[in-house]
């Protein structure tokens, strides 16, 4: 008996997509915040903006997991 309960993910394409942007959107949103500690280090301009950006990015991909923890596959079967 495993202690983690498999998942084998969903048959339904929309909320595939939306796993799929959650994911992007975390570790794009990281990448681009590490990147905007070396674009500081190295005096360039908008690392601010990338820094924000990334936050964003982020934050935005933890907001949609509450948004899919939500959805059932039912709900999307119109």
């Amino acid at each position: 008996m495993a202690f983690f309960k498999k998942y084998n993910g969903t048959t339904d394409v929309r909320l595939l997509r939306l796993e799929r942007v959650i994911w992007i959107l975390i570790y794009g949103g990281l990448l681009s915040t590490v990147l905007s500690g070396f674009a500081r280090d190295a005096g360039a301009q908008g690392h601010v903006a990338l820094l924000v950006c990334g936050l964003f990015a982020v934050a935005a991909g933890v907001a949609l997991i509450v948004v899919r923890s939500r959805l059932r596959e039912e709900d999307n079967a119109s």
